[in-house]
């Protein structure tokens, strides 16, 4: 009998993520610990992931709750806006070409994503948002264009020409 079916189902969840990850991860070279292959480190990460899952789920098995930690109903607003801020973030750093849609850029990316994600909250205050997707930016440009060096439009190119 699942006593917490909350405990449970989010330890199912990671215990089939985590698995996933550890197969997926078996079709690279895994390596040894000391020369590493491009699977060793996601096997390594599912597996514990995995491990994890299953162990929620045995405590949601064993220990009783008050009330049985019933799943509540879908959020679907959140749901609906979360998923889109990460499409947006793609179609928008990189474009469809298909479509005719250029590539924005990373900064136009992450100021539409923001904005996006944000509304699937109860409150939504546009100068925080805005705040917040420039932090976000500078964060970004930082870690990824100027320390990691990786090569990807910042900008759109109608302003970079």
């Amino acid at each position: 009998m699942i006593q917490s079916q909350k405990d449970f189902f989010a330890g199912l969840l990671y215990a089939v993520v985590g698995g996933a990850f550890a197969i997926g991860a078996t079709g690279y070279n895994l390596g040894t610990a000391a020369r590493m292959g491009p699977g060793y480190f996601p096997l390594l990460l599912g597996s514990l992931l995995s491990v994890i899952g299953l162990y929620i789920m045995f405590k949601a098995v064993v220990v009783k709750t008050a009330d049985g930690d019933k799943i509540g109903k879908w959020a679907w607003k959140p749901l609906f806006f979360i998923i889109a801020g990460n499409l947006l973030f793609g179609v928008l750093l990189s474009g469809l070409p298909k479509f005719g849609i250029p590539p924005m850029g990373l900064i136009v990316a992450i100021f539409g994503t923001t904005l996006v994600v944000s509304r699937a909250g109860d409150v939504f205050k546009l100068k925080e948002v805005l705040i917040l997707a420039t932090i976000l930016s500078i964060g970004s440009y930082c870690a990824f264009v100027w320390l990691l060096n990786l090569q990807f439009p910042v900008w759109p190119k109608f302003i970079t020409g």
